[in-house]
Order: C-alpha cells, then structure tokens, then sequence
C-alpha cells in the first residue's frame, strides 16, 4: 500500500482527495495546508507520494514542500493546480501536474504514472485528461566569454 501527502489548503478538495485514494487503496499519512505543515508530515511520515497544490493557505508554493525535504529520494511528486497554464514546472521540481478540478479516475491514474516514473524512469500512457509529465530544464546556453 501506497502512503501519500496531501497539501491543499481547501479543505473540501483535500477531504474529496483523501476519500478518492482510500477508496483506491492507498493510505494518506496526512493532510498539510501550509508549507510547513507538509514539509514535518513528509519528515514525520516518508510518503511515497505527494499530491502537492501550488498555492497554499500560508501564501507558499508547493514547490518549497519538495525544496523542504531536501532529498526526496524516492518522493513521487504530482502537484495540482486550477491554472496549469501560468505553471513553469520542470523535473526538478517533481513528476508531472494535473488540472483542477480532477476527477477520482484522473487522480488515480496519474499517481499511478507518477509512481511508474519513481520506478522506472519511464512514464506510461495513457495519460488522463489534464496531466503533463514534467521534463527536465532546457540547458542553458554557455556563457560565451
């Protein structure tokens, strides 16, 4: 069985979340609505994966809750958000981000791919609607002196 983190400062989203993965047999360690809430749950707990919001209720960004961990190791990392458009997430930052509102099926199936890239390096369709896996970085040109 599967541990996952949730970090969703709406409560009413969070409750839907947690219920939709008991449902699907993964156990919740927990539910953060700040940064630092979800940052002591992932030390207290070592989640093997994180449903992750972007904006949180203390003003933070998700991104800081795997920054907090320091090595994640083998941490997978889904963040949701309800304007994945105005996002620059790169796999750096964690696996891949899913559309607000999502449905159960949705949810599940991307921390199941989410969980296969953790895995195997590889992430496997098909993907639901709203989700894109996170790619690395472009490189950066060398500085040409």
């Amino acid at each position: 069985m599967l541990k996952v983190l949730i970090a969703e400062d709406d409560l009413m989203i969070a409750d839907m979340a947690e219920t939709m993965l008991l449902d699907h047999g993964y156990e919740v360690c927990g539910i953060a609505r700040t940064v630092a809430e979800a940052v002591a749950l992932g030390r207290c707990h070592k989640p093997d994966l994180a449903v992750l919001d972007l904006r949180l209720a203390d003003g933070g960004v998700g991104t800081e809750i795997v920054a907090g961990l320091g090595d994640r190791g083998r941490l997978g990392v889904l963040y949701a958000s309800g304007n994945i458009s105005n996002v620059k997430l790169t796999a750096a930052d964690g696996h891949a981000c899913i559309t607000k509102p999502y449905s159960s099926s949705d949810l599940i199936r991307s921390l199941e791919i989410v969980a296969g890239i953790v895995a195997t390096g590889v992430a496997s369709p098909p993907f639901p609607r709203g989700l894109q896996v996170l790619t690395p970085a472009p490189a950066k040109p060398e500085d040409s002196r």
